[in-house]
């Protein structure tokens, strides 16, 4: 368990450096920011701190900067909706120099909040620079991780600043950890799986390891087509791992369901020719779109059967109309209250959004590459830090 969370610790009149996850996504060509769920996500640790009187500093990244300052990656880009949602005046610190940053913040008030710039400016960051993380602890008195969405990413901010200040669980990578974890305990089965999106080299791990501690596993999206090829059959033009192939034939067994039906097309976009066919009838010039009506039936016959469910990974191209069913009939499906279900972030969440099951879900992750890690039974480095006392004995 996490040995301590911000409700641990005295905070008054403290300077609280928090790490966050503000890498969020911005419609193309544009400075609108498309979905706000990693903002909304970070506000109760926020508002907490304020109430406990502490003044806040806000360190976050955005985008793959590669160690330079770009204007179109400067988290002032995202300054006007954290004030909206807030509620409270958020000051912003543009300057790179740490001295300067260092003079803002000894300046800063109980309960004021003050933004940092982008971190991947600095190409310390990604590396895990020594001299950078001890730069950073020495901004503040207390350490806050609520950046779950990272924590599988031994960075400078999430890990290595960890070495010269004692951190602590912000609310949401509590609720991450906690929500995770359920998935695991024994009152938690049935537990139920569903698997989907393109790559089958980003899904294999869980399927190894969670083959045979959860209760069934579910295979859709462009991922099925490896699955499919292991067996024998032919996927036409769709996507294959092949260096998977043989990972994949060893895995088949009566828990994990593959699709017995597919929407498949001759081209990659919402049009051509369109066809529903058995797995056993794709032609070479096709490929996987969607899963198919008799798959979307079984799926969720099955998942009926559940307690408990994780899923990370769309069953097609659902942004496109013609291949949009399979993902929207899991999203109803998953989201009926009877279960307890966790969306594993990335085009997941997207998707359950767009089709307006968002809010029907018990918990959506803000991290997808970090939910697959630590589903793997990967200790992630954001997160080691957090249970090192406990993880030692009293």
């Amino acid at each position: 368990m996490i040995d301590k969370t911000v409700r641990d610790i005295e905070l008054s009149e403290k300077i609280v450096i928090v790490r966050v996850d503000f890498n969020v996504p911005f419609k193309p060509d544009t400075n609108e920011i498309s979905s706000l769920n990693r903002i909304i996500a970070s506000l109760p640790t926020i508002r907490y701190l304020i109430e406990e009187n502490a003044s806040v500093v806000l360190c976050s990244h955005l985008g793959r900067p590669k160690g330079v300052f770009r204007k179109d990656l400067s988290l002032n880009l995202v300054l006007p909706k954290l004030q909206a949602l807030l509620g409270v005046n958020v000051k912003f610190s543009s300057s790179l120099d740490f001295s300067e940053i260092k003079k803002g913040i000894s300046e800063l008030l109980p309960k004021e909040v003050m933004l940092l710039e982008n971190l991947r400016f600095y190409p310390e960051e990604e590396l895990n620079d020594k001299d950078f993380s001890k730069k950073l602890a020495n901004l503040a008195d207390v350490f806050v991780n609520d950046a779950f969405g990272v924590s599988h990413r031994a960075h400078a901010s999430v890990y290595g600043i960890t070495n010269w200040i004692t951190p602590v669980s912000g609310l949401l990578l509590e609720k991450e950890y906690i929500s995770l974890s359920k998935i695991f305990e024994s009152h938690s089965h049935p537990v139920s799986i569903i698997l989907g999106g393109g790559k089958v080299s980003d899904k294999i791990n869980i399927v190894k390891r969670l083959l045979n501690v959860v209760d069934k596993i579910f295979v859709g999206g462009g991922m099925a087509a490896t699955f499919l090829k292991a067996k024998g059959l032919q996927v036409g033009n769709s996507i294959v791992d092949d260096q998977f192939i043989g990972v994949v034939n060893n895995l088949i067994s009566d828990s994990l369901y593959i699709p017995l039906d597919v929407v498949v097309s001759d081209r990659f976009e919402d049009s051509g020719n369109i066809r529903i066919c058995s797995v056993n009838d794709i032609k070479a010039d096709e490929m996987i779109m969607d899963i198919g009506p008799k798959t979307i039936d079984l799926y969720t016959k099955e998942i009926e059967k559940s307690k408990t469910i994780f899923w990370n990974g769309p069953m097609g191209v659902y942004e496109w109309n013609n291949y949009s069913k399979g993902t929207r009939a899991i999203a109803e499906k998953v989201s009926e209250d009877k279960f307890i279900s966790v969306i594993g972030g990335g085009s997941t969440v997207d998707a359950i959004s767009k089709f307006g099951y968002e809010s029907l879900m018990t918990h959506i992750s803000t991290g997808g590459g970090a939910s697959l890690e630590f589903l793997e039974g990967q200790l992630l480095p954001g997160i080691e830090p957090l249970l090192r006392k406990n993880s030692e004995g009293d």
